[in-house]
């Protein structure tokens, strides 16, 4: 018998069965994927959960897949780095990256791929798609090509070169949109509908595409020795990621793989796009925004879908929530660079310069244990940060030159001042 029983509407609790829809019929609040939780505590262990591969798939039975054939190129099990010089920066006795930026497509949106595009084939899709700001179309690209399906993939006009050239690269259709993420999304969903045969991963698909986040919240406690971090920092955009994080948390609980957790949860988003986290900090309602400018483009969502139910997780948990500026997030991308070794895109920047902001402003304390998720590979975004940058010139071939280069101080690589992109 299967673990999925269906799906389960998150605001009446209308109980809905398997398939390609993401919407309550009766109330038209979004659904989530409805487990069997007597089988899988039958069926998980650590011992178990050992074996496994070293993809997302060693935790399988907490995913919302049945078919023994996975879509499976290796997304998930990363590397929690222990960052004591980026603490010791901030000020924190034990901190942690979790580094996502080493996926196969190189963001955290291998993991949701992964299990959606294998959801699809269970489903019989005939096509797969999404709307994406541009780290989720080259997973979705990938990930279909190797599934052997089409894949429609919707941009804004605007994203960056870098992660055009690489979803380019795996041969899905794609379909730039004039405007802005809310605008390809939109047009997405009716084409979604006109196609129903077609998984959106993103849209009609979505419960389950969300859940390959959760395993996010159990690599860290895998790497901790099956034991919650007091505190995560998490970017935002549409909010699904950090609910899917402190829904994987709570989960391990539940089955007994952690002992009892009160895991804080914050979020960090850019301040030229902060729906979700001004709602935070004003403890008020998501305002969508029709209108946004920021350089971090794989947060710039205005109407984030899941925003309330983030907003809700974060207060829950005592957390907090920070809007850095872009300045302060290109500057955390060296920051990180530089301490850690670790090459993050603007939404990393996002979090580690939220992080700053949270420690300063007292919302996470110096001993608690902290991780932080960088979700994407600063290579995917390198005209972000070519006006941040000193190259140095060229010298001439002779020890001199070099004794001279190197006895003067370096110049900083620091941002100067910036202005994102129109959408």
């Amino acid at each position: 018998m299967s673990r999925v029983l269906g799906l389960v509407c998150r605001e009446c609790k209308a109980e809905v069965p398997p398939g390609m829809v993401n919407t309550c019929t009766r109330c038209f609040g979004p659904l989530e994927v409805h487990y069997d939780w007597e089988k899988v505590q039958e069926s998980i262990s650590r011992e178990k959960i050992a074996r496994g591969p070293h993809s997302i798939w060693r935790y399988e039975d907490l995913l919302p897949v049945e078919s023994a054939e996975k879509v499976d190129l290796g997304a998930g099990f990363k590397k929690l780095h222990r960052a004591r010089n980026l603490g010791r920066a901030l000020g924190l006795r034990e901190l942690y990256v979790l580094d996502d930026s080493v996926n196969p497509t190189y963001s955290f949106k291998d993991r949701v791929t992964s299990v959606a595009v294998t959801k699809a084939l269970e489903f019989g899709a005939e096509a797969v798609g999404c709307a994406s700001t541009g780290n989720l179309a080259s997973a979705v690209a990938a990930h279909a090509a190797k599934a052997g399906l089409p894949a429609y993939i919707f941009i804004p006009e605007s994203i960056e070169l870098g992660k055009i050239v690489q979803m380019l690269s795996y041969g899905p259709r794609i379909i730039p949109v004039h405007g802005n993420y809310d605008d390809a999304n939109r047009l997405a969903s009716e084409v979604a509908d006109a196609h129903p045969t077609w998984a959106f991963v993103n849209i009609n698909i979505r419960p389950y595409y969300t859940e390959g986040s959760k395993t996010l919240a159990f690599e860290v406690a895998e790497q901790l020795d099956w034991q919650a971090p007091d505190h995560v920092v998490v970017p935002m955009a549409s909010g699904a990621l950090l609910c899917a994080i402190a829904r994987g948390f709570q989960q391990l609980e539940q089955v007994g793989l952690t002992p009892e957790n009160h895991t804080r949860i914050s979020g960090a988003q850019p301040s030229g796009c902060a729906p979700i986290a001004r709602a935070v900090q004003t403890r008020g309602d998501v305002v969508p925004l029709r209108t946004y400018e920021t350089i971090v483009h794989s947060l710039a969502i205005g109407n984030p879908a899941d925003g309330p139910y983030a907003r809700d997780a974060i207060l829950h948990s005592r957390g907090g929530a920070a809007i850095p500026t872009d300045e302060e997030v290109l500057e955390a991308i060296h920051l990180l660079a530089r301490t850690e070794g670790i090459f993050t895109e603007p939404a990393g920047g996002t979090t580690v310069a939220g992080l700053q902001h949270l420690v300063e402003n007292g919302t996470i304390e110096p001993d608690e244990r902290v991780v932080l998720y960088a979700t994407g590979n600063g290579l995917k975004t390198q005209e972000s940060l070519t006006r941040t940058i000193h190259i140095p010139a060229s010298i001439r071939p002779t020890v001199g030159a070099f004794e001279a280069m190197v006895s003067s101080p370096p110049p900083a690589n620091t941002p100067q001042k910036t202005r994102g992109t129109a959408w």
